[in-house]
């Protein structure tokens, strides 16, 4: 996870989350939140089971709150966009599934982080994965360049889901598919409650199911489908989202 949306949250978030990375660079494990959500299963590479010849470090830095690799289908040949790729470990898994011919980039706005991945990458022998540096709002890459785009409890931190969001969905290609593991609020929580339990679990400003479906369709997505995972917090659910760019010659 890394990436927030204004300058003054992003220079928090960033330095939160390059601070974490130093750690793992350096052997030490990390938590975003409570270590009792990664050491019950719920949080991290436990999401993960059989993720074999990954680098340690890689999933010591995994700090997802599920793992939309389960959903995301990947084929070789495919070109796939990881936002907030933190340590890597969703693109060298997404690198293998898409070989040969494919490409998994990573996106992420702390330089440390990127160090983290591209050092894991090196250690796990993955050619076909590409790191840049930049924020989720302005996603880096050219209109209708990725097949699919993933993300791992990330979305929730920036202070600007529509443009996220609209940017999914140029970056994708028509028929590209989006497939992200992020935390929402369930509706009718009391909003002290609701921060509270947002802050325990660093997932900055989560917003409802219902109001996940209106940013989808209002970016142009299609096919929505919002799947609850487990429980992240008082008021806080886990969930794998779903939901594809149409594409106008199969309508």
């Amino acid at each position: 996870m890394s990436d927030p949306g204004t300058p003054g949250a992003r220079d928090t978030v960033i330095g939160r989350y390059s601070g974490l990375a130093r750690t793992a660079l350096a052997g030490g494990a990390i938590t975003d939140c409570d270590p009792g959500a990664f050491a019950d299963g719920r949080f991290g590479a436990a999401a993960y089971p059989g993720a074999e010849g990954v680098p340690e470090a890689a999933l010591r830095a995994s700090l997802g709150c599920g793992n939309p690799l389960a959903v995301a289908d990947l084929h070789p040949g495919e070109t796939v966009l990881d936002l907030g790729s933190g340590g890597g470990l969703d693109v060298l898994l997404s690198a293998r599934r898409v070989a040969p011919g494919g490409i998994a980039y990573g996106l992420d706005a702390s330089p440390d982080m990127l160090t983290l991945a591209r050092a894991n990458a090196a250690q796990a022998g993955v050619t076909n994965a590409r790191f840049l540096r930049g924020h989720i709002e302005d996603i880096p890459l050219p209109d209708a360049r990725v097949d699919v785009v993933i993300s791992n409890c990330v979305i929730n931190l920036s202070a600007d889901k529509p443009r996220v969001l609209a940017e999914a969905f140029r970056v994708l290609r028509p028929g590209g598919r989006l497939r992200i593991s992020d935390v929402t609020a369930d509706d009718g929580t009391d909003p002290g409650q609701l921060a509270d339990a947002e802050q325990q679990a660093g997932c900055g400003a989560t917003i409802t199911q219902a109001r996940y479906r209106d940013l989808l369709r209002a970016a142009g997505f299609t096919g929505i489908a919002i799947t609850t995972t487990h429980e992240a917090g008082s008021g806080l659910h886990s969930a794998t989202i779903q939901a594809a760019r149409p594409d106008p010659r199969h309508t």
